[in-house]
């Protein structure tokens, strides 16, 4: 498959390399300057900023594929986003962004002219300005690179359900170590040609990382293209060195983006036109360039150019330094600023005779800013699916499984828009939510044999086992304007607590942009739980996911844990319906009582926290002894338990029912948006009564949230104390000391006067605990009066 494509002319190839050179210039003086943008005259010490901060390293690199891609776009007419993985390179996206344009369209006093390129320059890295990544504040970023290993993801993610849309993405060659970007790499055997984009992966070798050098740099190339045709790409090269003609590479490079555009192309066709079935070879780009290019090749001495020593400011104590000034100096001339830019600021017309016009710029794309393409989801009504409840606990239903019927009506209700995504590493069935299948397959590129399941190359599901890599492809695919959710068995969303962290990040920065538009939330779904992964043991138990999610900005994370199937659902319908957040839900996949008809649960999602007066034997006017609160389903059925214990042996005991369905309705208003005021708050806990609080996972996480609260004295939670093992679910509960007899012996042991006048009770309880360990180790199953306990109604 040949490039149709004629040669560069000497013409364009000498604009492509003005641009190319603004870009260097802009990128350098950001790290530098702060006046004397123009280098009207020579550089004195005050020029400078007193704090060099910024990377100059990676930016040649960038802003030459910034260049070329800005000549694809306008010679294709191509609709493309780039994901720039390097970490630090934000000088480089920043001077492409005010370059084009699209930076002063957005704010204007950063127009193309000398007051905008000086803000440009003053703001990088400066206290109130812009950071060294491509934050939110970049336009064309819906990366920040600031974490490395997820680029590639983010890509894929950004052309699901996109067929117009290219994504370049730049993976720099520190990045290619990580294991996120390893498994990254198997993401083209999901891509379906028909109705997703494609991604062109450039892999930017300069040699080095912070102070070595990288694998991917030293592998022989011939070890290089074996190992990416091994992960299904047809690889194409392109080298620069220190003494390479600038003219040589613009014309290899620009051969190079016209083959593999080219290529694109026709496997696109194929696939829509003929119908052709076979995966896709893509083009990978591996470009070779000289770390720090372009800048100092030496300084006191030590080669810099090409060298881990331009990674980060080549010239450091310029202000200090004469000699360092003056080869500042000499650098950035070397660019030749008046022919790049006039008197005013303003870049010279062949500077600009590569960029594209309106949205196609790179920087003003719509895709990078996914808030503008946001369409809100055709959530069906929940009475469809909501399971009946003639009385509390009066029947058992997996939650998840209820929730697979409202999720295969929503895929239903956008196979035509195709917005919506369900992923997850190869738990959808095992989660309960199977049924999402009888209105679409799992995404699937490759062979299938007749024992396969739900397969098909234009799915919706999307199933690896990479957490990593289902994160990715969704933060992708939400910040470039659509809606999605992972599943994941709850232990193991620790794998992506980092990413998660940095989307939250972004989140929070991306509030405070005026011109970025909202985005769905990105939504978990924990399941498989620390309280029922009683068979799988040790290893996949643990609830602490909230609470690395609680740590985090307030006015962007939210965690609920909806005790039945029907809250469940409200949850859902409320998530799916959230902007610039990130959303924790975890219910269990397991058979649970249905406590909440449809319109209580609505009522009491609504709430995010209330009494359950039903359960409760608190007499009006008179206010609790007890406050028995919980959070979770199998919490919210031990405490219910334990009601029913009180209740039957202590019916003069006045007990309230909590259930806490938002976790973050604990905390106060002042510290969250969802948090209670003291008088909310001390209306469902008292300020002086005993609380027992069962809670899913960790207990401190309670009383973390609470710390303030007038009743924090008189609070006593009971959670997961990392006691776990295989063995019979209640065993778990009773492990951690989470169990109704555990509760009911809190109660006596906090309510004054109990003590002595409820002896008996206590030690009855005590003895349920010792019979249920000689029971299970001699049954292997729990005792019959818990596993046929109900609610009395």
């Amino acid at each position: 498959m040949e490039t149709g494509s004629t040669p560069l002319t000497d013409s364009a190839v000498e604009d492509l390399d003005a641009h190319w050179r603004a870009l260097n210039y802009l990128a350098a003086g950001q790290l530098y300057l702060r006046d004397n943008v123009l280098l009207t005259e020579h550089l004195r010490p005050e020029h400078i900023k007193p704090r060099l901060l910024g990377h100059w390293g990676t930016c040649p690199g960038l802003n030459l594929v910034y260049t070329h891609l800005n000549r694809v776009i306008g010679e294709r007419d191509q609709d493309m986003v780039c994901v720039w993985g390097p970490g630090h390179g934000g000088p480089a996206v920043l001077a492409g962004a005010w370059l084009d344009g699209s930076y002063g369209d957005l704010v204007p006093d950063l127009g193309r002219d000398l007051a905008g390129m000086t803000r440009l320059f003053r703001q990088f890295s400066s206290p109130g300005g812009v950071p060294s990544h491509a934050a939110p504040q970049v336009p064309g970023s819906f990366h920040e690179g600031g974490e490395l290993g997820y680029s590639l993801a983010h890509a894929y993610g950004a052309v699901l359900d996109n067929p117009g849309l290219v994504a370049a993405c730049v993976i720099g060659d520190g990045e290619a170590e990580t294991g996120p970007l390893a498994a990254s790499w198997h993401a083209n055997k999901f891509l379906d040609p028909v109705h997703d984009g494609a991604v062109l992966p450039i892999l930017h070798l300069n040699g080095y990382k912070i102070a070595n050098p990288t694998v991917a740099a030293r592998l022989p190339e011939a070890e290089l293209d074996a190992l990416l045709r091994g992960f299904g790409h047809e690889p194409l090269y392109v080298t620069a060195t220190l003494d390479s003609d600038p003219a040589a590479v613009h014309r290899e490079l620009a051969a190079a983006f016209d083959l593999a555009m080219d290529r694109i192309a026709g496997f696109q066709r194929a696939a829509r036109e003929d119908g052709d079935t076979r995966r896709p070879h893509w083009p990978v780009l591996v470009l070779r360039t000289p770390k720090g290019w372009t800048g100092p090749v030496e300084v006191d001495g030590l080669p810099v150019a090409g060298t881990w020593r331009s990674h980060q400011v080549p010239l450091a104590g310029v202000r200090e330094n004469p000699e360092h000034l003056a080869e500042l100096d000499r650098w950035l001339r070397s660019y030749l600023p008046q022919e790049l830019f006039d008197e005013q600021g303003r870049p010279r017309p062949p500077v600009l005779a590569c960029v594209p016009e309106g949205d196609r710029r790179l920087g003003a794309g719509p895709h990078a800013n996914g808030g503008r393409l946001l369409r809100e989801l055709p959530l069906p009504e929940l009475s469809r699916f909501a399971v009946p409840v003639e009385r509390p606990g009066g029947g058992r239903h997996e939650p998840t499984r209820v929730l697979g019927g409202l999720l295969r009506q929503l895929m239903d209700d956008t196979a035509e828009r195709r917005d919506f995504r369900l992923v997850g590493p190869d738990e959808t069935a095992s989660n309960r939510l199977q049924e999402v299948y009888a209105a679409t397959d799992k995404a699937w590129q490759d062979g299938v044999l007749e024992t396969d399941e739900h397969l098909g190359r234009h799915g919706r599901v999307m199933e690896v086992l990479s957490e990593h890599l289902c994160q990715g492809w969704l933060e992708g695919y939400v910040l470039t304007g659509r809606h999605g959710l992972f599943s994941c068995y709850e232990a193991f969303a620790h794998i992506v607590a980092s990413m998660a962290a940095q989307h939250v990040k972004w989140l929070g920065t991306a509030r405070s942009v005026p011109w970025r538009a909202p985005v769905a939330g990105l939504n978990y779904l924990l399941t498989s739980h620390v309280w029922r992964q009683d068979h799988n043991g040790f290893s996949h138990q643990d609830p602490g996911f909230v609470d690395h999610v609680l740590n985090k900005s307030p006015d962007v994370v939210r965690v609920y844990l909806p005790p039945d199937a029907n809250t469940l659902l409200c949850v859902a319908d409320h998530v799916l319906r959230t902007r610039n957040v990130v959303n924790v839900v975890v219910a269990g996949k397991q058979p649970c009582f249905d406590w909440l008809g449809l319109e209580d649960a609505r009522n009491h999602c609504a709430r995010g926290a209330g009494i359950w007066p039903w359960a409760g034997t608190e007499r009006p006017g008179t206010g609790p002894d007890v406050v028995l609160a919980c959070a979770g389903d199998v919490p919210t059925e031990e405490v219910l338990a334990a009601a029913s214990l009180l209740r039957e042996h202590l019916p003069d005991l006045a007990v309230r029912v909590v259930n806490v369905v938002d976790m973050t309705r604990l905390m106060s208003r002042e510290e969250h948006p969802h948090g209670m005021t003291e008088r909310e708050f001390d209306a469902l806990f008292t300020r002086d009564r005993p609380v027992i609080f069962a809670y899913h996972g960790y207990p401190w996480l309670i009383h973390r949230l609470t710390y303030r609260r007038a009743v924090h004295q008189q609070l006593h939670v009971r959670g997961y104390k990392e006691m776990g093992t295989t063995t019979t679910p209640f065993d778990m509960v009773v492990s951690n000391d989470l169990d109704r007899y555990r509760l009911v012996m809190d109660v006596i042991d906090r309510v004054p006067g109990l003590a002595d006048r409820a002896a008996g009770l206590r030690q009855q309880m005590a003895d349920v605990r010792h019979r249920h360990h000689r029971w299970i180790r001699e049954h292997g199953t729990d005792l019959p009066e818990v596993t046929g306990w109900a609610w009395p109604g």
